[in-house]
């Protein structure tokens, strides 16, 4: 099947000029673009798999795509989306995020048919005079135009003048690349932007900017590793199941678009399903089962359903229970930090008060409660048997 109808709609947020971008497919030559990455960190999650699904498809309607290591720019830390200034990184902490940040990466795209550059080659090589010129090209207004610019100046939050120079060495790359478009989610727009200029600038080709959608974590919230939301590509696949069947109803559609590659016209029949009140349960299972496979095959993704109607649906536990024993003075909000059933003391409290943390169905609603002999519920999906002495 033809997908490249597609390429400029499907998780797209913007395209930026659209009639650049038609025109420049309608001529049936291949593109260049290239999605850019800063491995600031080293688990990729489906918010992750979103641009790198779009990279996939311009690869499979054989585009030239470039993969373009940040090796320079994460070590000046994006300012994208940041309430605070990114730590900074060394080259050697970057590039060995990048071997397992490729590693996950590879599940989606196939690297053998990928120019993978770094933009240290350049980046690392522009003196005072080169700089002052790319700088030239765009006024301080506009750098503070940006939205989590503006929030940090009214918190009185410190800027750094070195997040300024961000987007502008993003740009930069573009001009190096010479690309017709890049990719990027739809936090990059401005970044991205900035290529598009500064290519206009030094007489490159016109470059179009291609946005994907941003999607929510489980609860609805910015999928964040604090928030204990996401949804990793390297979750075992019960795990990855059960989370999916935990998302938001309103955010089933934007999942199916945006993280699987069901047809289009499947994903509009789900849509009007839920509108004519199909029980969203139903299509969890079905979106759970189609990322499952992407990721592990259609046995494991059979699996982690019959999985998933033992420990759910009959009320059952994992056949694969892990065991801890501890210290009977042991607070429970240190065991469920301790064991990573959450992703911090601060989140274990906030599951408490929630009434999302069980031992042996008892709900447990006190913060300081000690911990007790049983099974210990954390959430819809997290067990441990625990023993004391």
């Amino acid at each position: 099947m033809d997908h490249t109808p597609e390429l400029l709609t499907r998780a797209v947020e913007t395209v930026v000029p659209r009639d650049l971008a038609e025109k420049k497919l309608a001529s049936g030559k291949p593109l260049r673009l290239y999605l850019g990455i800063d491995p600031t960190g080293s688990k990729l999650h489906l918010g992750h798999s979103v641009p790198l699904r779009k990279l996939k498809a311009f690869q499979d309607a054989g585009h030239h795509v470039i993969f373009l290591i940040g090796s320079f720019t994460a070590m000046i830390g994006d300012p994208s989306g940041r309430e605070t200034g990114r730590p900074v990184l060394t080259k050697e902490q970057v590039m060995k995020n990048f071997e397992t940040y490729k590693e996950q990466a590879s599940k989606i795209l196939d690297f053998s048919k990928v120019e993978i550059r770094e933009n240290g080659e350049w980046l690392s090589k522009l003196n005072f005079e080169d700089i002052l010129r790319i700088m030239s090209q765009f006024t301080v207004q506009q750098m503070l135009q940006r939205d989590m610019f503006q929030r940090r100046l009214k918190e009185d939050s410190p800027i750094g003048s070195h997040e300024f120079l961000y987007p502008l060495m993003q740009g930069y790359d573009s001009v190096v690349l010479d690309v017709d478009c890049e990719v990027g989610g739809n936090d990059q727009l401005f970044n991205i932007l900035c290529g598009r200029t500064l290519q206009q600038a030094y007489g490159k080709r016109e470059k179009f900017a291609l946005t994907t959608k941003l999607i929510e974590g489980t609860d609805g919230r910015k999928m964040s590793k604090s928030y204990d939301n996401c949804i990793f590509l390297e979750d075992p696949p019960n795990e990855m199941y059960g989370r999916l069947l935990s998302i938001r109803d309103d955010l089933i559609i934007t999942y199916m678009e945006c993280v699987t590659e069901m047809p289009m016209a499947e994903v509009k029949e789900a849509e009007q399903a839920l509108q004519k009140g199909t029980n969203p349960k139903d299509l969890k299972m079905k979106l759970a089962r189609e990322v499952v496979t992407l990721y592990y095959g259609a046995d494991a993704a059979q699996a982690a359903e019959q999985e998933f109607q033992q420990v759910f649906a009959d009320k059952g536990v994992p056949d694969d229970l892990a065991e801890v024993t501890v210290q009977k003075e042991t607070l429970l909000v240190d065991l469920i930090a301790k064991e990573k059933l959450a992703p911090s003391k601060t989140e274990a409290r906030r599951l408490i008060q929630q009434g999302a943390v069980k031992i042996d169905d008892k709900v447990i609603t006190t913060i300081d409660a000690k911990v007790e002999a049983g099974v210990l519920k954390v959430g819809k999906r997290k067990f441990l048997k625990v023993t004391l002495h």
